[in-house]
């Protein structure tokens, strides 16, 4: 089923990426010592300011800062909107 939020002006909406449960040497770690994940998929962009075209797109995986957007639930899955200022780079 399609996603139907439609982000306005320079807001994005991004698909939160999985926080790492297991470190590099195999130690599980527990849900109350995980890292938030600062990295997403953007999944919805707005329609950007009169003289500020938007630079990300429907599909690049993003960085952002560790306290920014707004955080949403739909359907089980963990969303972040933001405006596209808080987007650190594209990766």
């Amino acid at each position: 089923m399609a996603l139907k939020i439609t982000p306005l002006a320079d807001r994005v909406l991004v698909e939160v990426a999985a926080a790492e449960v297991k470190t590099s040497s195999g130690i599980i770690i527990p849900d109350t010592a995980q890292e938030k994940p600062q990295k997403g998929k953007v999944v919805a962009v707005g329609s950007g300011k009169k003289d500020e075209p938007m630079t990300v797109k429907v599909g690049n995986t993003v960085l952002y800062g560790k306290y920014s957007g707004t955080e949403l639930t739909v359907e089980g899955k963990e969303y972040l909107m933001m405006r596209e200022a808080d987007i650190i780079a594209i990766i």
